[in-house]
This record gives C-alpha cells, sequence and structure tokens, in this order.
C-alpha cells in the first residue's frame, strides 16, 4: 500500500542577529537537524520541499515574521502539509499567539512536529503537554525581559550609555559617549543664548536665524530623520538633558555618567533656574485666564505672517481673537489685508479636524505595526484624549499637539507634533508614521448676522465608542488572565459581574483587520456588543472576516 505524501517545511528562527553573518550559524543548524529527521521519516511518505523559510534575528513575541507569513499562506493554500521545527519556541513563545497557528493548521488540514519535543497534539494529554512547554517558553520569554531590564537600570546606576537616539553632541562609544565637537559647539551657543534671551520661543526663532538644526539620522531600514530646524520642545529637552553635565537619566533618577560634560555646572544651574521660574510665571498667568489662547506662536497665513492672539471687551464680556501681525504692527491706513479670526470658533474647528483626522488614520494607519494588545493600550489612551476634547470646548490636550497651522483662503494645513503625539501615547517616536502627522483640510468661513462660522468639510465618523471600549477592556482583562488573576478577581475589579467580564470577554479574540474596520466606523453597521454577544465568535480569523468583516463602502 502506497502512503500519502507528506510535504514537510523546515521553520528556523533566532531572536538576535549576532552570528548570522558567519558561514554556518544557529539557522543552518537548526534546519540540519530538522531535515536529518525528515530523512529519517521517509518511509512514512515525508519529503523536504526545498524552500527556506528563516527568520534571523526576530523575536518569537510576535506573529509578524515575513518567513512565517510566507509559510502559513503556502500552507494556507496546500503546499505544506507539514511544519518541521528544531524546538517549539522556534514557532512561538505566546499560548495566544499558537493557539491562533494550531486553528489554522487544523483549518488547513496541516500540523506541525518539534523534533526535540515529543508529543501528539491529537489527543488531549498532547496538548496539554503542548502548553505546559508554551507556558515556560513564554515565562521565560518574560523573565529575560526583566532581566534585560533590571541590567540596564544597573549600567545607567554606573554610568554608563545603554543606547538609544543619541543626543545632540555627542557620538555613540560602546557604553560612553564622546564629544562631537562641530555638534557640541551648538550646544553650548544654545545654552548661552537662552541664558541672554530668556525664552524657548526667541531661542527657537535665533537658531532658526542661524541656521541650527537637529542631528540627521538613518535607520537600519536606511530612512532618514532629522536635519530640521529645532522646535522649541526639542529645545527643551535639550536644556534640560543632564546628559550634558556629565550625568545619565534612567526615569526619575539621575546618576554620574562615564562620559565627559560639555556644559559646565553653574551655566546648567542658571538654566534650570530660569527655566523653572518661566514654567512658574507660565503656570501662574495660566491659572489667571479663564481662556487663554493655545494658539500662540503656531498660526501663520499664506504669506507667513504669524498671527498674534488680540481680545477685544464688549458690554463686560471678553472676545478673543487671532489677528495676522501686520494689522497690529502697521497703522490701518498702510495694510486692509489680512486675517481677523474669532478664538475660539478657529481653536474649536482645529480640534475637530485633528479629531477627526486621528480617527480616520486609526491606531494601524498612525503606528507601525501594533500588536492585539498594543492596540487597545493605545487605542485606550487614544480615546481618553477624544472624550477630553468632547467636555472641553478647545481641548488643551488636542491644541497642545498642534505644531503649527497655515491658513490660506479655502485650506487649512495642520501639522500634529512628532514629539507630542508619541509622548501622549506613551510609544517611541519612530514608530509615528510621520507623514501621517501633516494633513490639509478645507476652509470655508461664512458669515451669518455679525458671526463668523467656520467650515472644514471634515465630519468625524460614526465610532461606536461602547463597541471600541469594550474590546479594549477584554484584551486588558486576557492579559490579566495570562497574567493568573481569576474572573473573579477581574469582575471585582471592575466592579461588574463575573457573567459579563466572561461575555465581554471574546471580544479579544476579533482579527485585527475588524477591530481596525470597527475604529475608524467603517464595521457592518449591525456589529455592536449585543450582536457579538448573540453570536458565536469563530476562531479563524478567515471565517470571523466572512460573518463580522463586511466594510461599508
Amino acid at each position: 500500500m502506497t502512503r500519502p505524501t507528506i510535504r514537510c517545511a523546515i521553520y528556523t528562527r533566532k531572536s538576535s542577529d549576532d552570528g548570522l553573518e558567519q558561514e554556518f550559524n544557529s539557522l543552518h543548524a537548526q534546519r540540519e537537524a530538522c531535515a536529518s529527521y525528515i530523512s529519517s521519516q521517509r518511509g512514512e511518505g515525508w519529503v523536504l520541499l526545498p524552500e527556506h523559510y528563516d527568520d534571523g534575528g526576530i523575536s518569537g513575541g510576535t506573529l509578524e515574521r515575513p518567513a512565517l507569513l510566507r509559510l502559513m499562506v503556502d500552507v494556507d493554500e496546500g503546499r505544506v502539509n507539514q511544519i518541521v521545527v528544531y524546538k517549539v519556541d522556534r514557532l512561538t513563545r505566546s499560548l495566544v499567539d499558537f493557539a491562533k497557528l494550531v486553528e489554522r493548521l487544523d483549518g488547513a488540514g496541516a500540523s506541525f512536529v518539534s523534533i526535540t519535543q515529543s508529543f501528539n497534539t491529537a489527543t488531549s494529554m498532547g496538548r496539554l503537554t503542548l502548553n505546559v512547554l508554551l507556558s515556560f517558553a513564554q515565562f521565560e520569554r518574560e523573565v529575560t525581559a526583566e532581566r534585560i531590564r533590571d541590567k540596564i537600570a544597573a549600567s545607567k546606576q554606573k554610568g554608563m550609555w545603554m543606547g538609544g537616539n543619541v543626543p545632540l553632541g555627542y557620538d555613540a562609544d560602546g557604553r560612553t559617549l564622546r564629544i562631537n565637537d562641530a555638534e557640541a559647539t551648538t550646544v553650548k551657543v544654545l545654552f548661552d543664548h537662552y541664558l541672554e534671551l530668556e525664552s524657548i520661543r526667541s531661542l527657537r526663532d535665533k537658531a532658526l536665524q542661524q541656521g541650527l538644526q537637529s542631528r540627521r539620522r538613518v535607520s537600519a531600514s536606511g530612512k532618514e530623520t532629522g536635519g530640521i530646524p529645532l522646535g522649541a520642545g526639542h529645545l527643551h529637552y535639550i536644556l534640560t538633558n543632564p546628559v550634558y553635565i556629565g550625568r545619565i537619566r534612567h526615569r526619575d533618577k539621575v546618576y554620574e555618567g562615564q562620559h565627559e560634560a560639555i556644559i559646565d555646572e553653574r551655566t546648567w544651574q542658571l538654566v534650570q533656574q530660569k527655566l523653572e521660574g518661566r514654567a512658574w510665571n507660565g503656570s501662574v498667568r495660566r491659572a489667571r485666564a479663564k481662556e487663554p489662547s493655545l494658539l500662540v506662536g503656531k498660526l501663520y497665513d499664506e504669506t507667513g505672517d504669524r498671527l498674534t492672539p488680540s481680545h477685544a471687551n464688549k458690554r463686560g464680556k471678553r472676545y478673543r481673537y487671532y489677528i495676522s501681525h501686520r494689522l497690529i504692527k502697521m497703522p490701518k491706513s498702510m495694510t486692509s489685508n489680512g486675517w481677523r479670526l474669532p478664538a475660539h470658533e478657529l481653536e474649536k474647528t482645529i480640534c475637530n479636524a485633528i479629531h477627526a483626522h486621528l480617527q480616520a488614520s486609526g491606531i494601524a494607519g498612525l503606528i507601525d505595526q501594533p500588536s492585539a494588545s498594543e492596540f487597545a493600550a493605545l487605542f485606550d489612551k487614544l480615546d481618553q484624549l477624544f472624550r477630553r476634547e468632547e467636555t472641553d470646548a478647545g481641548s488643551p490636550t488636542l491644541l497642545e499637539m498642534v505644531e503649527r497651522v497655515d491658513i490660506s483662503p479655502g485650506e487649512l494645513v495642520i501639522k500634529v507634533s512628532p514629539r507630542m503625539l508619541p509622548s501622549a501615547l506613551d510609544i517611541a517616536e519612530d514608530r509615528i508614521r510621520i507623514e501621517t502627522l501633516a494633513f490639509s483640510v478645507p476652509f470655508q468661513i461664512r458669515k451669518k448676522g455679525v458671526e463668523l462660522r467656520f467650515n472644514t468639510g471634515t465630519p468625524c465618523p460614526e465610532i461606536d465608542k461602547a463597541l471600541l471600549h469594550n474590546v479594549a477592556k477584554a484584551h486588558q482583562w486576557f492579559a490579566m488572565l495570562k497574567q493568573g488573576q481569576s474572573f473573579a478577581e477581574i469582575a471585582n475589579r471592575e466592579k461588574l459581574s463575573v457573567r459579563r467580564v466572561q461575555q465581554l470577554m471574546d471580544h479579544a479574540f476579533l482579527a485585527p483587520d475588524i477591530i481596525k474596520s470597527i475604529f475608524v466606523g467603517k464595521q457592518w453597521p449591525e456589529l455592536t456588543t449585543d450582536c457579538l454577544q448573540r453570536s458565536e465568535i469563530p476562531v479563524s480569523w478567515d471565517d470571523q472576516g466572512k460573518v463580522f468583516g463586511k466594510l461599508q463602502s
């Protein structure tokens, strides 16, 4: 009797790229061992496919790996019947990810084999054994992450440089920093100018006049960033960074560093005193002002002229405006061409435009490759910004994210700060898609009686916030379950019934594409929390797409 042919594909992975340049590395060793095992099973009909599926230098904490994605496509299309790995943790170290892979393999009629760990996933005991192994793999990964964090903290306590973006004025030199003479001169000039001007805004203008720019950086992928004029936020970061007096900061603590200082202690202390004094004065002025002009210094008209805050008092009521600077600087007889816009209406219009743009872009559009759990946490933070904007007209949170707005007849060009938004979302700046932070909207002014009304033509999409909130909560609760908390503990913490928590937990297993469609308000109109509770959510993401993934055109 002829045995059926079992087409086998070998998958290899290595978390770091150390040693990959060697002629014979870990990936080669894994493949060689797996190939030998397949040869020993030739009598069972096993045949090794020639394609290589190797992921070098990629963590097992994510399924977004080029070779693995390519392999799973081949499995779905029936070209691969069995995946062969050296150890289970080469495939994944996450129980949740493994469950998804097993469901996908079962759906395609395929399976996998670990040549160093013997178990049969066709039996309940085999699956239990596998889950235990994966639990230890995930535990090992989390312990390793904790050790790395502890090592970084201990190394910084000794004054070592532990990587990251090298500050202006220095070059990385192993575990310390070496002064870059050309850039160090720029840093000294900035400190000296601030002591003279005592204003971040004036310092920014001075730096722009002198052509001072941020450091140009090239990422591993070849993407260039930096080389742009120094903004107010970047200047404040430079002036408050203790690295320039030979120290290393770790979270809220500062340690003596092993590198040489650029700025002397006396200059540093004088700058900090002036910064703290202006911050205190600014907070007093803002506290006293019932309606501060939050877009001051950020508005420009079509001629490049800055719009300046102004106000008028009529019958005991204060009216705020943003006015082209030339209308204030020059006599009325010399110019009548300029903007005079009601401040509250303009701030609300810009808030709404940013709100609509961020919602339309969504987390997946703003950030490179967010994971499912990260997606939920980021949504929560973005939703908090939206809810604060709704409860406070002219939200300081959204308006403070504005870096610049150019106003011209028929159009607003808005640029969101590439530093403020990552800070609000608590993620690294280089993960934000910079191209999404600058956008334009139509801008029309119409007069109704004595009032000016603005229209940007950017209505916010209809977002099911209750559904989004439940999806985010479900991801958080599922993470708690993986950490060992019970349904009862979660219910007690959330002040809900255990049954309610169990009902909403299924939201955590929706496919990323469906979550993205919900986020931007383009999901099937009948897809609501009630609909999900009445329906049985398919385990397979493909099946979910057939049931729930109908997008509005």
